[in-house]
């Protein structure tokens, strides 16, 4: 069974808070261009974060990152080979779409040059334009 179900497509448009302000860190990676993340782009991008993070930061003090994006979306896919009229095919994956402003992570306990770095890091990787913003 699963656990998403396949529907039509429902976006919601409006949340409780808007995602273009930075809420809990310091600082933050704010969307530049229009784009789509899938679940595999996310958990990537997360693990290169913890991963440059460890090799930056101190033991002692504990990095907090947040995540500010909800996987709203899903994508389904029918077989190559099969013939029109069939049906929607099953789920493959979720995804969210992301708007110029959108603020995708955040963290607390670094400091601006290692931001700078985590940064650099995500911006060769990602294929949407980020930018650093900090409070």
């Amino acid at each position: 069974m699963s656990l998403y179900t396949k529907s039509q497509i429902k976006y919601n448009y409006k949340y409780n808070q808007p995602n273009c302000i930075l809420r809990k860190g310091n600082y933050g990676l704010k969307a530049l261009s229009f784009g789509r993340l899938t679940e595999t782009q996310l958990s990537f991008l997360k693990n290169i974060i913890v991963k440059s993070s460890k090799k930056i930061g101190n033991s002692k003090k504990s990095i907090k990152i947040w995540n500010k994006i909800v996987l709203n979306y899903n994508l389904t896919k029918l077989s190559s080979e099969s013939r029109m009229g069939k049906g929607k095919g099953s789920i493959y994956t979720r995804a969210v779409f992301i708007k110029p402003g959108n603020i995708i992570f955040e963290f607390e306990l670094f400091s601006y040059s290692q931001a700078q770095y985590i940064w650099s890091k995500l911006n060769r990787n990602c294929c949407l334009k980020l930018i650093l913003v900090k409070r």
